[in-house]
C-alpha cells in the first residue's frame, strides 16, 4: 500500500502559506521603505559633515566666504559653490530623481533648494543652506522630522 497526501492535506498547506505570504509581503515593502528612508537620513548626515568639513577648510585657507550652493541640477550635491576645481561635497552620488512619480530620490531645482521624496508618499522635503547649515526648510513637518531626528 502507497502512502501519499491527501488532496484535503494539500489544499490546506496551500492556503497556509498564501496566508503566510500575505502578511509576509507587506511587511517586506515597509521595510525597503525603511531601508531608503535610512538611506536619506545618512546622505544628510554626510552632506552636514562636509559642508562643515569645508567651511573649516576654508577658515584654515582665509577664506571666511559662506557656502552658498552644493551642487548643480544634474549631479544635486555636485561641488561646493559649483566650482569644478574643488571639493565634492560626496564622494559617492545619491540618487536623483529622473522620471516622475519620483520616490527615494534627491531633485536640486537651482536655486538652493535639494527636495528629498519620501519612498512610500513620494512628498517631498525641502532642504537648503541658511548661514552655512544644510537643514530642511519647513523643520516642523511630519517628513523633516523623520528624516533628521
Amino acid at each position: 500500500m502507497k502512502r501519499a497526501f491527501t488532496m484535503i492535506e494539500l489544499v490546506f498547506v496551500i492556503v497556509v502559506i498564501g496566508i503566510l505570504a500575505s502578511i509576509a509581503i507587506p511587511r517586506f515593502a515597509a521595510t525597503r521603505d525603511d531601508a531608503e528612508i535610512t538611506k536619506a537620513i545618512a546622505t544628510i548626515g554626510a552632506v552636514k559633515s562636509s559642508l562643515a568639513t569645508e567651511r573649516q577648510k576654508r577658515i584654515i585657507r582665509g577664506d571666511f566666504k559662506s557656502i552658498t550652493k552644493l551642487g548643480n541640477t544634474s549631479t544635486v550635491f555636485g561641488y561646493f559653490d559649483d566650482n569644478s576645481s574643488g571639493s565634492l561635497v560626496l564622494e559617492t552620488p545619491v540618487n536623483a530623481c529622473s522620471s516622475s512619480p519620483y520616490r527615494a530620490c534627491w531633485k536640486f531645482d537651482g536655486n538652493n533648494t535639494y527636495t528629498y521624496y519620501m519612498p512610500d508618499t513620494g512628498a517631498g522635503v525641502d532642504f537648503n543652506i541658511t548661514k552655512g547649515v544644510f537643514g530642511c526648510k519647513n523643520p516642523s513637518s511630519a517628513n523633516c522630522k523623520t528624516l533628521t531626528q
